[in-house]
């Protein structure tokens, strides 16, 4: 395989290439050992507290775009063709930024270990050149903890510095960025190491498929939410990374008239429009899916391969009837998602093959949506139980149902005695709910954890079901998701 042999990627209005790049090398690491680069902090080390965010810019529709990624878990590899900004890089001339200023005028930092991630969560924040509310604010530090200051000063700063005027020195130096963003653009395949030691980042998809299939043993990296943790967490050793992200027809999101199609490289943050258009409660977990820097690294595509029995996603695109998609060199298969899970850390998926795209099928008229995280946090947290249902309705009557769930068996699992007890019950008469109610301890039977106690789990689950069957009766006059009331 013809392959540049190094990673470009821009920093400080100049190209680095480096030639040399351990297939697990983090970008926190090549920052503070390598360039020496100390502003950028490590905390939690596992993508979870978010003082080791920094700003990654991409060219997209012809201009930069930054985005907040906990560089504790993102790999050197996933910076080729990306600007990369640290808390060193804000300040020019004496003068700070006004992100960092508008931190100093509220007092927001005290012992000032969480302040650089902060700092570049609303550095990005302030470059979009929106100007959000207070609720947008607390969404997009939500991946960002701090212990000493309290998170008012610091909500306050960024009411003050984002004005919707991105800072001069950045906003006149948008088009030189953007044209060298372009000039890395050179769609070659990326390729480091020896056949028995390597980080690829191909930017072909047949490529990507036949590089997967001659290397079996390879470790797929999409966004390493979950990768990024072997690494800084279990101390594995990775000696063959391939990256999905660099092939760009992975990332992409085809909305048509009955379905959404989501490419496998897709992260949430990219997907989160348009799945959300499917339903709110669909676009609400979204929202508490990780956090602002989980969602711009994370795919729904890795939330699916990686087969975890507490993802957020799949639970809801099985209710949705969703269509999964998977490549092995130049062939390709389909099959129901819910197929997809065999049993705990196993799922119908060959050696070498890759999950490639997903289809998720949009309501019809007659059918409503529910989906319901049980977290101990609100933000960022793992579900102790995923639930997500889909009613079609024949007047006041369930005429068919989905009903799947996460954290309640060894994989994200349907409810198919439930849904069967479901289909003709009334949703005027509450009393013939309870043999579908009855039914789910006969569809799941959890286990005890750390997370949640298997009675629990149950008592919850029937709660949830009762709560979408009381909502989507009208036993309520307002839907309230999350923190918002919708109709």
């Amino acid at each position: 395989m013809t392959a540049r042999s190094t990673i470009r990627f821009v920093r400080r209005g100049r190209v680095v290439e480096l030639s040399s790049v351990p297939p697990t090398r983090t970008v926190l690491d090549w920052l503070r050992l390598e360039e020496r680069s100390r502003g950028t902090k490590e905390g939690c080390n596992e993508g979870d507290c978010g003082a080791c965010t920094v700003a990654l810019g991409s060219l997209r529709n012809g201009r930069v775009v930054y985005e907040p990624v906990n560089a504790c878990i993102l790999l050197v590899g996933q910076l080729d063709g990306k600007e990369l900004v640290t808390v060193d890089d804000l300040s020019a001339d004496g003068e700070l930024h006004p992100v960092q200023q508008a931190m100093v005028d509220t007092h927001g930092s005290q012992c000032g270990f969480c302040t650089p991630g902060f700092i570049m969560s609303l550095f990005t924040l302030h470059q979009s050149g929106n100007v959000p509310t207070r609720a947008e604010i607390v969404d997009h530090i939500a991946g960002n903890l701090c212990r000493c200051t309290g998170y008012r000063p610091i909500v306050d700063a960024a009411l003050a510095a984002c004005n919707g005027s991105p800072a001069e020195r950045w906003a006149s130096g948008a088009d030189f960025a953007a044209r060298m963003l372009a000039s890395l653009d050179d769609g070659a395949d990326v390729f480091i190491g020896t056949p028995d030691s390597f980080i690829a980042r191909p930017a072909r998809a047949g490529t990507l498929a036949q590089l997967a299939s001659d290397n079996p043993d390879a470790t797929i990296v999409s966004g390493a939410t979950d990768v990024g943790l072997w690494i800084t967490k279990q101390m594995r050793n990775l000696p063959k990374i391939i990256l999905t992200g660099g092939v760009k027809s992975l990332h992409a999101i085809s909305d048509e008239s009955t379905y959404v199609s989501i490419g496998a490289a897709a992260t949430y943050a990219e997907a989160f429009e348009a799945l959300g258009a499917i339903d709110h409660d669909v676009r609400e977990v979204l929202r508490r899916l990780g956090s602002t820097q989980v969602r711009a690294s994370g795919t729904i595509g890795g939330n699916i391969a990686n087969g975890s029995p507490i993802g957020d996603t799949p639970p809801m695109l099985i209710a949705l009837d969703a269509t999964l998609h998977l490549r092995h060199g130049p062939s390709e298969r389909s099959l129901p998602l819910e197929e997809f899970f065999i049993a705990y850390g196993k799922q119908d998926r060959r050696p070498g093959e890759l999950v490639w795209r997903i289809d998720v099928p949009k309501l019809k008229a007659n059918e409503v949506f529910r989906a319901y995280k049980i977290s101990k946090r609100f933000d960022q947290d793992i579900s102790a139980v995923m639930a997500a249902f889909r009613f079609t309705l024949d007047g006041r009557r369930i005429g068919s149902a989905r009903v799947a769930f996460g954290g309640m068996a060894a994989t994200p699992k349907r409810g198919t005695r439930t849904e069967t007890a479901l289909a003709g019950i009334q949703l005027d008469d509450p009393a013939s709910w309870t043999d579908a109610l009855a039914a789910l301890a006969q569809d799941f039977q959890p286990i005890s954890d750390m997370r949640a106690r298997a009675a629990y789990r149950i008592e919850v689950a029937q709660g949830l079901l009762r709560k979408a069957l009381m909502e989507v009766a009208g036993a309520t006059a307002t839907r309230v998701v999350g923190e918002r009331v919708v109709a």
